[in-house]
């Protein structure tokens, strides 16, 4: 049992320590940055929105700043990251390609990203593609269309990207570069050669419980329960986990304000325990969040953790919102104070802050109107924007901010 306790916004700044979210960077990022910060995070999540910039590159840009959005494609050309199925879609660093080849050896527990009787059924035309891809090299799936065969060597193959998608799932094909953000395929042996699966790949039970102890280390500070959504692992025994990871020193329960139950922290966050107990630790990052940002996209956790009760509307119809298609979190020196719905034109180079909410019993002060300013200054600068306009926002803001500001920065 616990013989300390730390307040809740040391805790959540523990947690933001964990996830490189508590301070403002004090340099300007480099491209091994952006592989330092898969690293830490364990996991970066991909979705294709692009009202803003597209999530991987905004998760970065939380952390890290301004920075080139081509440093995370050269990441993955560069084999210094990979793509496979985890959270969901992720970056996932390369080193730990060994916890997730075990998943590629027995596709048929992957669900729907693996139909064995699609597989068994086009087993031919699968086997054609790999060979295609051997003599061709790198494939995308707009190499393939339903026209008959042409010039170009392509033929008439309207489940490409089912086959494609296929092969990536079961590990016989990697992505080896994003074009435009577009997917390009290559055999596995050609990404990895001197992978082995004999001396190198993990069993189920070692994988899983090593990806168990990279969510720890990239939450920080956590409840056991929360541990197993990071990637999205099942049968996990919390108790049981719980015993283990203290009697290898992995972990040590700390009472937290608000929490009937302890939570645990990492050791790797051991140091900022210590300036929690003696009342030393700050946040002081404002930043606008991805909603596909470890920080919230386990909702259960970031209304228990930040009181912030979060869902993405993009897939709700439109006169059902709330707040609106694509609402990006808004952090603030330690907490969640709000959620904004903008939009990038980028012909003209406006961000649009078309609404912007505040959360119940959050005071708006100059120094929170300021801060929240800066961080959409820095976001639009970052996405090459030269003007903000606004369109509902509180008052308070409105009054400190005018209805539009040009960008310098």
């Amino acid at each position: 049992m616990p013989t300390n306790s730390i307040s809740l916004s040391a805790a959540r700044t523990i947690h933001l320590a964990a996830q490189q979210l508590q301070h403002p960077p004090k340099t300007q990022s480099t491209p091994q940055d952006v592989i330092t910060s898969i690293q830490r995070m364990a996991l970066l999540q991909i979705d294709t929105i692009s009202v803003v910039a597209r999530s991987p590159y905004l998760v970065l840009f939380s952390r890290l700043g301004n920075y080139p959005s081509e440093w995370l494609e050269s990441a993955l050309a560069d084999r210094k990251i990979f793509e496979y199925w985890a959270h969901e879609a992720c970056f996932i660093p390369i080193e730990d390609y060994r916890l997730l080849r075990h998943k590629m050896l027995n596709p048929h527990n992957m669900g729907w990203k693996f139909n064995p009787t699609w597989f068994a059924e086009h087993e031919t035309d699968i086997q054609a593609l790999l060979q295609l891809i051997a003599e061709k090299g790198p494939v995308r799936s707009a190499d393939f269309t339903a026209d008959k065969r042409g010039s170009s060597g392509w033929w008439d193959w309207k489940p490409h990207k089912r086959h494609l998608e296929t092969l990536f799932t079961s590990g016989e094909l990697m992505v080896a570069e994003r074009r435009n953000f577009h997917r390009v395929y290559d055999l596995r042996k050609n990404i990895l050669p001197e992978w082995d699966d004999v001396t190198q790949a993990l069993d189920q039970q070692s994988a899983e419980f090593e990806m168990l102890c990279r969510s720890a280390e990239a939450l920080g500070i956590f409840r056991i329960e929360w541990l197993a959504d990071y990637y999205r692992l099942k049968r996990v025994n919390g108790k049981q986990l719980a015993i283990k990871l203290q009697e290898e020193g992995v972990i040590k329960p700390v009472q937290v304000e608000g929490f009937a139950e302890p939570l645990f922290v990492h050791q790797s966050s051991y140091k900022l325990l210590e300036e929690a107990l003696t009342r030393k630790i700050t946040s002081t990052l404002t930043t606008l969040l991805s909603p596909f940002d470890p920080v919230v996209w386990d909702r259960k956790r970031a209304l228990e953790l930040f009181n912030f009760d979060y869902r993405i509307e993009c897939y709700t119809p439109e006169a059902k919102r709330k707040y609106g298609y694509f609402t990006l979190p808004i952090l603030n020196r330690g907490e969640i104070i709000g959620r904004t719905d903008a939009k990038m034109h980028r012909k003209t180079g406006i961000l649009e802050i078309k609404s912007l909410h505040i959360e119940p019993g959050v005071k708006i002060g100059s120094r929170r109107s300021r801060d929240i300013r800066q961080a959409i200054s820095r976001f639009g600068c970052w996405q090459g924007a030269s003007q903000v306009i606004v369109g509902n926002i509180p008052q308070v803001l409105l009054e400190n901010w005018g209805e539009g500001w040009g960008l310098t920065e």
